[in-house]
Formats: C-alpha cells, structure tokens, sequence
C-alpha cells in the first residue's frame, strides 16, 4: 500500500511555473478587492453622504449578506455536486462587476449636483449594491475556500496570501490618487472611478483564470483524486460531526474576525486624530494593516505552527486589543502617539494574518478527506459570523 502510494505522489503531476498556486493567489485577491475599493473610496461616499457613518454601515451590509450565503452554502451542502466550481465562482465575480459598476453609473447619470431626497434615495442604491457584492463575496469566499480545503496546504495559503494583497494594492491606489489629484469633490469622484475600474479589470482577469483553472494538468489531478472521496451526500448528522472535531479552530476564527472588524477599518478610519498627519492619518494606518496583514499570511509558507490549541490561545489572546486601543482614545499621551498607534495597527493585521492562515489550513487537514470541503466551508461560516459580530460591536466606539 505505502509503494502504491509512492507511486501515485511520483506521478502527480508539478504544478509548473506555480501556475496553479498563482491562479489561486489571484483569485483570493478578487474576492476581497471590491470589499476594499469601497472602504478605500470612503471619503468620497463620506462627502456625498455626510451624516451617515459609511464604514459602519457598509460592513454590516457587506457582512451580513455574506454570511447569509455562507449558511446557505451549508443547509444545501449538496450545491457543490450541482452546480461546478467554475460556474459559482464565475458568477460571483460577475455579481462583483456589476454592483461596483453602480456609483460610477449613477454619477454619470446625475451628471452635477442632487437634491436632498435624490441623495437620499441614491444611498440606499449603493448600500443595496455593497449588499450584492457580499452575497457575492459569500459565494466565491465558500467556494474558493472549500475547494482549497481539499487540496495541498500551500493552496489555502496562497488564497488568503491574495486576499491580503488585494489591500496593498488599493491602498496604493489611494494614496496616488490622493496625492495626485486635488483634493475637491471632482478629485475623490475620479479617484473612487478609478478605484472601481481598476478593481472591474481584475475581476474580469479572475473570471478567465478561474475558467482556465482545472484545465491545469496538477489540477485536474486533484480533481480526479477528490471525485473519488465525494460520492457520498452529506447528511445532517455528518455535518453536526464536522462541526463538532473542528469546534476550536472555528471559535479561533470567529475571535479573530469579531476582533479585528469591531476596531478596522471603522475605529482606525474614524475614532483615531493626528494633528500631525491629518487625512491622511487614516490611510496610513489601513494601509500599515493591509501590509502587516499580508506579511502575516505569507509567513505560514515559511513557518507555521503545527497546534491548533496554541494558535486558538494566540487568537484568544487579541482579545487584548480592546483595552490597548481604547487608551489610544482615553490613555496617556504616549498611548496617543501616532508611533504606538501604527506599532499597535502592525501587530492587528500581522496577528490576523497569520493565524488566519494557520487555523485555516489546519482545520481541513484535520478530518478526513471526504469531509475537507465542508470542514472548510463551516470555517467560512465561523470567520463571516466574526466578521459580522466585529461590524456590529465596531458600532460601540461611537455610543
């Protein structure tokens, strides 16, 4: 058996030129470049709407809608047998497209200025268009991830590596956009497009390469080896037991998220004050987060930690950034400094990446491979509660 075995790794095909492992990378980046065009952009939906608190709004919208998919997921967690990989991941991403194509379309329609009541009625247009962009954040997010749950680590890690760069990337837009363009309303409105277009090319890129991606000969082995272990529908009971050997790293996960959304981007875009850095205070620190978290994410393919019990005290652990940044607000000056601030926004994103990318990789492998998609899938589950529970306590920092 174990001949037969090392036989069958010596014929599996390389993935050449990590071809497949790009594609993946690729694709994690798609699935979070719209959610971070629209914080990124948020000056612009902040002069449009001033006396709406747009962060917060948007990532209950956002999140909750993506979680709503991700429980759909679940209850029909037959979807995977019926309808392709490539089919649900194509179709979110062309959801994506189409939702961000909403403000640059009704500001061209407008062409000037509206009415109070206009305003009023465009705001809900865009947070009705920020909600089907998370119903399609919730449908690539499960399907990306359940289907990297069966496949060698490194594919997990390269998705939520791209999900990472993804903030990199649109936070290197903004600050060329805010440096280059003037600072009036015509300035935020092309830069918010530019945004918008450039994040539409990229979502059009993944489209092709997820088409292209089990045309790979190391992925069609994969999926030849999966089909073996998938013939057996998966009943209710078999998914409570599911649930229940991955229990730990799921409330890992749901810590992380509940966390990190309750103090970003909302508290660090809105609570936080430099005399110093002014406006572009905030983009400093998101874009410290956005770093730090890829760096996080990308260490798991050079040193990971093998125990899931030390990575969920790790994430237990967060649980310390409460009381670190409400003295920010309440503390000593030194607290308030802009330097402890970014150290602190650092460690945030770097602790986020990181043991995301640990619990998420540890979680499939340890159940058998018949049940790695929906172990995978339940993981989704968990990080969108944590999102939506970190949006919706993110709120308390104003009350």
């Amino acid at each position: 058996m174990e001949r037969l075995k090392s036989d069958q790794d010596q014929t599996e095909p390389k993935d050449t030129y990590k071809i497949a492992y790009g594609i993946h990378f690729l694709l994690g980046a798609g699935n979070l470049l719209p959610w971070n065009a629209l914080i990124t952009a948020i000056d612009y939906f902040g002069h449009l709407y001033p006396d709406k608190h747009i962060e917060k709004v948007f990532s209950v919208a956002y999140m909750s809608s993506s979680l709503l998919v991700l429980v759909l997921m679940i209850k029909w967690s037959d979807l995977s047998t019926k309808v392709g990989f490539r089919t649900r991941v194509n179709f979110g991403f062309a959801m994506f497209v189409i939702s961000l194509m909403v403000t640059p379309t009704i500001d061209w329609a407008q062409n000037g200025g509206v009415s109070k009541e206009e305003s009023c009625v465009t705001f809900y247009v865009v947070v009705a268009s920020v909600v089907v962009c998370g119903l399609a954040d919730g449908l690539i997010g499960g399907s990306l991830i359940g289907s990297a749950g069966k496949l060698p680590k490194e594919y997990m890690q390269a998705v939520f590596a791209g999900t990472a760069s993804s903030g990199i990337l649109v936070s290197l837009l903004r600050i060329t956009t805010k440096a280059s363009l003037p600072n009036d309303p015509q300035g935020l409105k092309t830069s918010a497009h530019f945004y918008f277009i450039v994040t539409t090319s990229v979502l059009l890129i993944c489209i092709v390469c997820c088409t292209l991606l089990y045309k790979l000969p190391v992925m069609e082995h994969h999926h030849k080896r999966q089909l073996q272990h998938d013939h057996h529908p998966t009943s209710t009971t078999k998914l409570w037991d599911v649930a229940r050997t991955i229990q730990w790293p799921a409330l890992a996960v749901f810590i992380i998220y509940t966390v990190t959304l309750s103090i970003f981007p909302g508290f660090l875009a809105e609570n936080l004050k430099s005399k110093l850095l002014k406006d572009w205070y905030p983009i400093m620190l998101i874009m410290t987060y956005n770093i730090s978290d890829f760096v996080g994410k990308c260490l798991t393919a050079i040193y990971m930690v093998k125990s899931v019990e030390k990575a969920t005290w790790g994430c237990v652990g967060r649980l310390l950034f409460y009381p670190l940044f409400t003295a920010c607000l309440h503390g000593p000056n030194w607290f308030r400094s802009e330097g402890f601030v970014v150290f602190l926004t650092f460690m945030l994103g770097f602790t986020n990446g990181y043991l995301t990318s640990v619990i998420m990789i540890l979680a499939p492998k340890s159940v058998p491979a018949s049940e790695a998609e929906m172990a995978a899938i339940v993981m989704a589950l968990f990080l969108g509660m944590g999102l939506v529970s970190g949006s919706v306590l993110g709120w308390f920092w104003i009350i």
